[in-house]
């Protein structure tokens, strides 16, 4: 099973995400509401959202209380899409995901800031009896899976790929979030950038409507589904792939190269990543040019309002965490740091929150 330490959901913000805007009870000493009586305590940030950078924020909780600013980071690791709820509903001091604000969330989140604090990859895991680890696989193959219309590990299109591979003819069974989840964005907006079926028949979308297999929440969730499931195949953040010992397909970048997720690999799609116009930053599927980048490397952002009356402990907590001393935690677990560029950014975006 995978380790569910940094999945640990402190009620209150469970409860906003399950509810989307009710009221709930107090968690860690502080009120629920980010914007109302929260503010009498300085000393606590709650905050909800992305399961895809919820190891990296349970290192910056634990070094951060141990600071000089000694200030608690609360996490509940909900989903992107239940951190963009709750920090438009004010229930939290930050939300965080890995897919931007669509211009319908960015309205109703008023004032909102996406700040990029950490960078990553997602990784296609599977669980075949009698495959090795590191099948190959296409953009094109992992969309007609996801699509249904690749259905045994043993066809031909999976087998040309991977000459020499003695392939069960197991059925597959594709697992994917059921919940609103920037991960979910993120292969997504991968599958629909390489396969024009997928783009025309799914899309790119935080929670789409998969045309088959099974779904389940969290990363955990589908993880653990996958590991009960000969056949089963998956998407998650790197992570997952040394903390629970997964086997994982190498995936075709556009140069024709089949490079592993390291944090190398990641931080070379961060050399041709495309600026979009609300300022967040595409990395999938980098141009051929770019010949040592990993295919399905992401940044994920903290979502904050302008506005806050925690903006000082706000400010320190952020700068920390895009900082050498914040970052230096990513890269033992898969996060490499962030290039400098980007660093410059964040620095201004978090100086904007008064």
């Amino acid at each position: 099973m995978p380790k569910l330490k940094w999945l640990i959901v402190p009620l209150a913000v469970a409860a906003v995400a399950a509810g989307c805007g009710g009221s709930s009870s107090s968690s860690s000493g502080s009120s629920s509401t980010a914007g109302g009586s929260s503010s009498a305590n300085s000393s606590v940030l709650v905050g909800a959202g992305s399961t895809f950078v919820a190891p990296l924020v349970a290192q910056w909780e634990a070094d951060y209380l141990k600071s000089p600013a000694a200030v608690t980071i609360t996490y509940g690791a909900v989903g992107s899409g239940g951190g963009v709820d709750a920090i438009t509903a004010r229930s939290v001091d930050f939300g965080a995901s890995d897919a931007p604000l669509t211009s319908d969330q960015a309205t109703a989140c008023k004032g909102c800031l996406q700040i990029p604090w950490a960078l990553g990859a997602t990784t296609i895991d599977y669980n075949v009896k009698g495959a090795p680890n590191n099948l190959k696989l296409t953009g094109k193959v992992l969309a007609d899976i996801f699509l249904g219309n690749i259905k045994t590990w043993n066809d031909p299109a999976i087998k040309s790929l991977n000459p020499g591979v003695n392939l069960p003819a197991t059925h597959i069974t594709p697992i994917y979030r059921s919940d609103g989840s920037g991960t979910s964005f993120v292969f997504t907006d991968y599958l629909s950038s390489v396969d024009p079926e997928w783009a025309s028949k799914v899309g790119t979308s935080t929670q789409p409507t998969f045309p088959t297999g099974t779904g389940a929440e969290h990363s955990s969730g589908v993880i653990a589904a996958m590991q009960a499931t000969d056949g089963g195949i998956t998407y998650a953040e790197t992570s997952y792939v040394a903390a629970d010992s997964l086997d994982y397909a190498l995936i075709q970048n556009a140069a024709g190269q089949y490079p592993k997720p390291t944090n190398g690999a990641v931080l070379a799609a961060t050399t041709t990543g495309t600026t979009r116009s609300d300022g967040t930053i595409k990395l999938v599927d980098p141009p051929a040019a770019n010949a040592k980048a990993y295919p399905l490397a992401s940044y994920t952002y903290v979502i904050v309002p302008k506005s806050s009356p925690k903006a000082s402990t706000l400010r320190a907590f952020l700068t920390y965490a895009v900082g050498p001393t914040g970052q230096a935690f990513g890269p033992p677990i898969g996060y490499p740091a962030l290039p400098a560029s980007v660093v410059a950014q964040s620095k201004k975006l978090i100086a904007e929150i008064k």
